[in-house]
């Protein structure tokens, strides 16, 4: 058998929303909220370039219970591009797709052979390579997949799609569940696995892949993602990483050690972005900086935080690939204690002590309360799932607070 390409994907999740500050960027909207079309874009036209044979998703396809008709037109014309260069695609529904009702009212091409929830094979073109996947029935999947494989196909390369959660992964529901030693035991070449969203290699004898979701939707799942290429050769399976995300979160740290004057502030950051952006796999990049370091400016940094945030966006803007999504500052003093910062220092010391005090807590805990009852309540419910992190969020705002007057008072001699 000659060398043989494969393309395997999963977590897709087509039209998904990337949840960025970023999108405050008018000239980024575009590009931010069609991420996940132009990542899965380019599966497709490296597919094409690389002339696979097949293309594997193995799950979430879809993202959740949305009707769009746009997100089926542009599926369509994707797979139709795989169908003219004569590309099978091979498609186990997960469990977002479960619920979506685009999965049922799509008439996808001919080329695109969807496994149902009883499991099932089919031979890749006349090549001896078979392909066996089983689809979630429903969105829930709390029981093993595995009785619904049958056997592999003797004398053949045989691979297997499933979306599962293996033994657990921490940020996913328990779907599928089933052991590395069980699928290694199943007797299959290749595991083309779905569901979690990091990229795993967890064997190679057989192959055991996750590969990870094509485009990161928050900065949970940072960094550049991919795709995974198998190519075959005389039943011989190896591996390799396709980069796909078009936009990916990043988090950097500059330091600051040292700096004097705002024009060397300026330069570490523009030199750490640049590195940064020289080395950006994906297109753009979405990023959360953080200033740390020792430094005589850390005052003046603190009171001015809004002109450094927009001062570090611009140049990030002008690296054409980098936005800023967050600017977090933790500097530390130098610490030359004056008269005026002694008592300075006095009333920090001051501030903190009527922070730790219950009549505080509790007056803080009642603003909280009330600008939280403004606030949409699922972003509500996201900002304060409980009541740890409700005291969490009341002690960071009045860090902050006391932060920023202490900021305005150490700044004042600029």
């Amino acid at each position: 058998m000659s060398s043989i390409k494969i393309l395997h994907t999963a977590d897709v999740h087509l039209d998904s929303p990337l949840k960025s500050l970023a999108l405050r960027e008018e000239g980024l909207q575009s590009a931010v909220q069609t991420a996940t079309r132009t990542a899965f874009s380019k599966l497709i036209d490296f597919a094409l370039t690389e002339e696979v044979a097949a293309l594997l998703i193995a799950g979430d396809l879809f993202d959740g219970a949305q009707r769009s008709a746009k997100t089926g037109a542009f599926l369509l014309t994707e797979l139709d591009r795989l169908k003219a260069a004569g590309i099978a695609v091979f498609y186990i529904k997960g469990n977002h797709d479960a619920e979506n009702p685009v999965t049922g009212e799509v008439s996808l091409p001919d080329n695109v052979h969807v496994f149902d929830g009883r499991g099932g094979k089919k031979q890749l073109g006349a090549t001896g390579i078979w392909i066996h996947g089983v689809s979630f029935s429903g969105r829930h999947a709390p029981e093993s997949l595995l009785s619904k494989f049958g056997a592999p196909e003797e004398d053949a390369v045989n691979i297997a799609m499933l979306h599962t959660s293996l033994a657990g992964s921490q940020g996913h529901d328990t779907y599928a569940p089933c052991t590395v030693s069980e699928l290694s035991a199943m007797g299959f070449d290749y595991w083309a696995l779905g569901h979690v969203h990091k990229r795993q290699v967890h064997a190679s004898a057989p192959w055991i892949v996750m590969p990870g979701i094509p485009q990161g939707r928050d900065i949970g799942e940072a960094g550049p993602k991919s795709a995974t290429l198998l190519t075959i050769e005389e039943r011989r399976i190896s591996v390799s990483e396709v980069p796909t995300s078009a936009a990916e979160f990043c988090e950097l740290q500059v330091d600051l050690e040292g700096c004097t004057s705002d024009d060397e502030v300026r330069g570490r950051i523009r030199a750490r972005l640049q590195d940064l952006s020289t080395g950006l796999v994906s297109d753009i990049g979405l990023l959360r900086l953080t200033l740390t370091g020792s430094t005589a400016r850390k005052w003046q940094i603190l009171r001015d935080q809004d002109l450094w945030r927009e001062t570090a966006g611009e140049i990030a803007a002008n690296t054409g690939r980098i936005w800023i999504e967050k600017l977090k500052i933790d500097l530390s003093d130098p610490g030359a204690e004056t008269a005026a910062s002694s008592a300075v220092a006095e009333l920090e010391k001051l501030m903190a002590s009527i922070r730790t005090e219950p009549g505080f807590q509790a007056q803080m805990s009642e603003l909280l309360e009330g600008v939280s009852a403004e606030i949409p309540v699922r972003r509500r419910a996201e900002l304060l799932p409980d009541e740890a992190a409700a005291r969490q969020l009341s002690t960071d705002l009045s860090s902050a607070g006391a932060q920023t007057i202490l900021a305005a008072m150490k700044g004042a001699s600029e």
